[in-house]
């Protein structure tokens, strides 16, 4: 394979990500640490039953303060506030593993030889574009399944080239025909 500089750039991206990270500053930097702890402690079970807790004192103290007006605000307000902090914290994680798990998927397509490489960076295709190959996909599915053989393979790529080959056998019978 030919080294472009593109491929030389990935590379060296790849290979420094190995080496001792440089600490980023900034904001951004400071919400990647912050939203990284977040998500890994409350996605435990020790969080689920701290937020239990809180809910069975808030309930334990309502005959203290009369089930007043005041002591329901405190517990919408409180849930209000943390869901509402913690939709930007669980998006900016769902983003990176995202954006970290199509890069391994691409690395895979990228270098399997039998894998159709149209489907590198399928995830900026349209909803309508992604239907289209949806539909495309189950159609395989169910060739594969009519053709009970688990080793036949069918790809973007071989439907491609099955395509040039009928259009090239209509233009031939239709020559012949003339």
């Amino acid at each position: 394979m030919k080294m472009t500089p593109v491929i030389i750039g990935v590379i060296y991206v790849i290979n420094r990500s190995h080496m001792k990270k440089k600490t980023k500053r900034g904001f951004s930097a400071f919400f990647n640490r912050f939203s990284n702890a977040v998500t890994r402690v409350t996605g435990t079970p020790w969080a689920f039953i701290l937020a239990g807790l809180v809910i069975l004192v808030w309930g334990i103290t309502g005959p203290i303060f009369k089930f007043s007006d005041t002591w329901q605000l405190v517990i919408n307000t409180g849930t209000t506030v943390v869901t509402f902090l913690m939709v930007f914290v669980i998006q900016h994680s769902q983003n990176k593993d995202t954006k970290a798990i199509q890069l391994k998927l691409n690395e895979l397509i990228a270098a399997n030889h039998d894998a159709s490489n149209r489907l590198v960076s399928i995830e900026d295709l349209t909803d309508d574009e992604l239907e289209l190959i949806k539909k495309f996909y189950m159609h395989l599915a169910q060739v594969a399944k009519n053709e009970n053989n688990i080793f036949s393979t069918h790809s973007l790529d071989e439907a491609k080239q099955n395509s040039a080959k009928k259009s090239k056998h209509k233009v031939k019978d239709t020559i012949k025909n003339t």
